[in-house]
């Protein structure tokens, strides 16, 4: 099952408040699209609950990614998360990884590494998996002026994780489409 959500720039600013416990303030330099990435990735990070996490989780992001600077904090403001640059499946396995941000990696690819973690809890989004079926269970989706995600409601049944039903009911709002 999938379900997206269509973020106008906006809703962005509205989603900054909203998602983002911690704040930050864009870089001059970033785009709109850059800005609405790290805006959904942080939200979607900040409200999911691992069990049995005490910290911050870690974010895995694949250097196939095209916000890999973004997402990584370069800015020195406050992420809901510990960012990892990580080149392949074998550095994803070794490095503790709470949570997956997949960059050009194939849907069938993301399955397969997500396989490997032996059903540890495990949150995943991926930039180039428009379907969402199968994979990641948060899927952005870019067009020419807005970014949207989609949910895959089955991958985040068996991704371990629990994600505030705020977040889950912002992607079924059709107003957002």
């Amino acid at each position: 099952m999938r379900h997206s959500l269509t973020i106008s720039w906006r809703w962005v600013a509205a989603a900054l408040f909203l998602f983002i416990p911690f704040g930050f303030a864009a870089s001059a330099t970033w785009t709109q699209t850059e800005t609405s990435v790290r805006a959904i990735v942080s939200g979607i990070v900040s409200y999911t609950r691992w069990p049995g996490l005490q910290s911050q989780p870690t974010l895995c992001i694949f250097s196939t990614s095209r916000f890999t600077q973004v997402l990584s904090g370069s800015d020195n403001v406050p992420l809901s998360y510990i960012p990892i640059i990580v080149h392949n499946a074998q550095e994803a396995l070794g490095a503790g990884c709470n949570a997956l941000y997949f960059g050009n990696e194939s849907p069938e690819s993301q399955q397969e590494l997500i396989n490997a973690f032996h059903s540890r809890p495990l949150l995943l989004i991926s930039e180039q998996n428009s379907q969402c079926q199968i994979g990641s269970a948060f899927c952005l989706i870019f067009d020419s002026a807005r970014v949207r995600f989609a949910v895959n409601l089955d991958a985040l049944s068996r991704s371990g994780v629990r994600v505030n039903p705020d977040v889950l009911m912002l992607a079924r709002n059709p107003k957002h489409e």
